[in-house]
This record gives structure tokens, sequence and C-alpha cells, in this order.
């Protein structure tokens, strides 16, 4: 009796490990899913396969490399640097001091048209060593007080351009807004004014959503430094073109901005006189200032860079998929038997 009472005990203290064994594996239940055992593609890259998916690549590939060039180099684009040509000879050795002065910063400026330029013409701004990437730079703005008039006061994170001297909260605030772009551009061909259509060179979106139609300046650049540009206090923000373009911050130093654009077409050999007020500060930081006249095609601006890229891969391709098939037709390889394979072996896989 007492034998059969510790065959029984033993035998239910093994059940219990067992238990307590299989409770505190580690290993997942078993899943075809979690195991990657679900039915697959699992493709053998023959030689001709090979070759067939190179040469496809560069059938693709080239003809779209060569269309983007070919987009890219009818556009037509005129690039003008002048932050130091407009500077006089006087002030060339301090231009810091020049232009925080107040000398006229007026300038005129020549621009031969070398081939014709169809409308609309769009005139950008170029900054070279320009970082509004900054991350204190970019989080200085507030955008609940840009779109709603209610939160004029919400300047938390616009330090150090939130308050006025007597606390008064800066719309727009932050230093985005405060160093806004203020050289202007004026263009004319011979006795003919060039007008400048500034409507809708910003986002649709932005306009709509990032920008209130009842939000207006208020105590804007009134400090004793002024970073740029002022803004009319009786237009919206929302119809501020030039300050939404700006608050768009670039991701690179050197970015351009679109200024406005003119809906003329110009001639082949067109003299364009250029008349700017020379206002912004990169002298202290060594920055460049660019005028750049651009047309555009169905690419969008000029940029080479996508159809050497195309070409450049689909000739790649090309030259891969020619030498495959002569080191194939040269030097064939017998190819293993497939029923060989893992998979093909063990279909179930458990």
């Amino acid at each position: 009796m007492s034998s059969n009472t510790a065959t029984s005990s033993s035998a239910a203290a093994g059940s219990a490990d067992s238990s307590a064994t299989r409770r505190n594996s580690k290993r997942p239940k078993y899943s075809r899913f979690t195991q990657q055992e679900l039915p697959a593609c699992k493709p053998i890259l023959t030689p001709r396969w090979v070759i067939s998916a190179f040469m496809l690549v560069s059938i693709v590939f080239i003809p779209i490399g060569v269309a983007s060039l070919f987009a890219s180099r009818d556009v037509v684009e005129i690039v003008d640097r002048y932050e130091t040509d407009c500077i006089p000879e006087r002030f060339r050795s301090d231009k810091v001091k020049f232009i925080q002065s107040r000398e006229d910063k007026l300038c005129n400026r020549t621009i031969t048209v070398p081939k014709r330029m169809k409308k609309p013409i769009y005139v950008y701004y170029q900054l070279d060593n320009f970082y509004q990437n900054h991350r204190r730079y970019v989080k200085s703005r507030s955008d609940q007080q840009l779109r709603d008039p209610s939160d004029a006061g919400a300047v938390s994170t616009c330090k150090p351009e939130d308050y006025t001297n007597d606390r008064q909260p800066i719309v727009p605030c932050g230093l985005i807004a405060w160093s806004l772009f203020n050289d202007t551009y004026s263009f004319s061909r011979g006795n003919q004014q060039l007008a400048v259509n500034k409507k809708d060179i910003s986002w649709k979106s932005d306009r709509e959503h990032k920008f209130g139609d009842k939000v207006f300046p208020r105590n804007f650049q009134n400090g004793t430094l002024k970073g740029g540009a002022d803004l009319d206090s009786s237009i919206p923000l929302s119809k501020q073109e030039d300050l939404i373009v700006w608050m768009r911050t670039a991701a690179l130093p050197t970015f351009r901005k679109l200024y406005g654009k003119i809906e003329t077409d110009l001639e082949a050999n067109d003299v364009i006189h250029v008349t700017l007020r020379n206002h912004y500060n990169t002298y202290s930081f060594d920055g460049k200032k660019k005028l750049v006249l651009s047309t555009t095609s169905w690419l969008g601006g000029k940029n080479d860079f996508m159809g050497i890229a195309y070409l450049t891969v689909g000739g790649l391709c090309f030259f891969l998929a020619m030498a495959f098939t002569v080191v194939y037709l040269i030097k064939p390889r017998q190819l293993g038997d497939p029923s060989y394979l893992s998979w093909n072996r063990n279909p179930g896989g458990h």
C-alpha cells in the first residue's frame, strides 16, 4: 500500500514538474506565420533572369534620364550675385558697417537674356551660408499665434523676439519672422516696366490653414535692432505672402525662395535693368545673395541631377547585362538541381 502511494506521489510530482517546465518555457507557440513557413515566392536567380532584370531596368531608366535631362536643359535660368557689387568701393573694407548705416542702399544691375524666356518667369532670391535649419531658429515661432487672433500672447516659444521692452507681445513673434528678407527688386526693359506679380507665391495650405485672415501684425520690428523687413499692420498675415514664403524654413544652408512672377515673355538678347535695394545683412556671417530669374518645365526648375542619376543607373545596368551575357555565352556554368533546395525537400516546413 505504501509502495503504491509513493509511486503515485512521484508520478504526480513528475507531472507537476513537466507542467511547470512547459509554463516557464520561453519557446513561442508554434505558428507557420511566426516560423516564416507560409507559402512564398522563392525565385531561383538563373543567369537568364538576372540578365533580363538588368536589361529591363536599363530600358526603363535610360529613356527617363534622357527626357529629364532634356527637360532640365530647356529651362532658361539667369543667376546674378550682387552682395559685393552693391557695396560702394569705399565701404568694401567694412561691409557690415555699410549695411547697418543710413547710407543709400540703391543698386542698379543689368541682365542680358541668353534665350527666349516664356512667361511666367519666376523671380527668386538665393541665400548661401544661411542656416535656417538651426534648432533654436526653427523653434523660435508660434504657430498658435499665427492662426488665432485670440492667442496673441502665446509667445513662450518665441524668445528672444517675444515681447517689446514694455512687455507687449510681438505679432508675429520669433526669430524667423524677425529676420524676414527685405531686399527689393524692380525690373524694366527699355522704357517698359516689368511688373512682378506676388499673388499666390506661397502654398495654398499655408495661406488657408497656418496664417489667420484675422491676425494682424502688432509691435513688429519695434525694437532697437531690426532684423529684416517691416510688415503692414493693416494687412492680415494670410495676405502677406512674402512672410509666408519666408516662414517655410529651408533644410539646407543654400536655398531659394520665390519673390514673385513676371507675366511677360522675354526675348533673347533683351537687356533687363534691375533696380534693387540692398538692405539684407548677410555680411555678418559671410553669406551670399543672388537674384535668380528662371522658367520651368514639366519637371520643375533646372535640375540636371535627376537626369544624370537615371542615366547612370540605367547605363550601369545595361553594362552589367552585357557583361553577364558575354560570360554566360563564353563560359556557361551548369546549374544545380533545384529539387535539393531545403524548401523543396521539406515543403511542409515542420
